[in-house]
């Protein structure tokens, strides 16, 4: 079971993540205090709020989530509607669009 706040911080910091951005499951777990835990982070994307951008939530190599809800298709679209685009499912400049905070 996932600790609450730890659910609730996840939720916060996803917010934060401007359009036209993205970021990892390990920089939101690093963001959180817990840098250990990008697996946490990914269950709590796949089954946490809907309403939440998780679109900007991809792997550290910059690759969109196969347990997206609609499939990578379906992520792709909604970061390509915020102008980042992506080739073979992994985010084009990846370096240059990932936000990272205070890491």
């Amino acid at each position: 079971m996932v600790d609450s706040l730890f659910r609730d911080t996840i939720y916060k910091l996803i917010v934060e993540v401007p359009a036209g951005r993205v970021t990892t499951y390990g920089d939101l777990a690093a963001l959180a205090g817990h840098a250990n835990a990008p697996r946490i982070v990914g269950g709590i994307a796949h089954f946490g709020d809907t309403n939440l951008p998780w679109h900007r939530l991809v792997n550290r190599f910059g690759g969109l989530a196969s347990g997206f809800h609609g499939g990578r298709e379906v992520q792709a679209q909604l970061l390509a509607h915020e102008g980042v685009t992506c080739t073979n499912f992994i985010v084009d400049n990846f370096k240059e669009k990932r936000w990272t905070p205070n890491l």
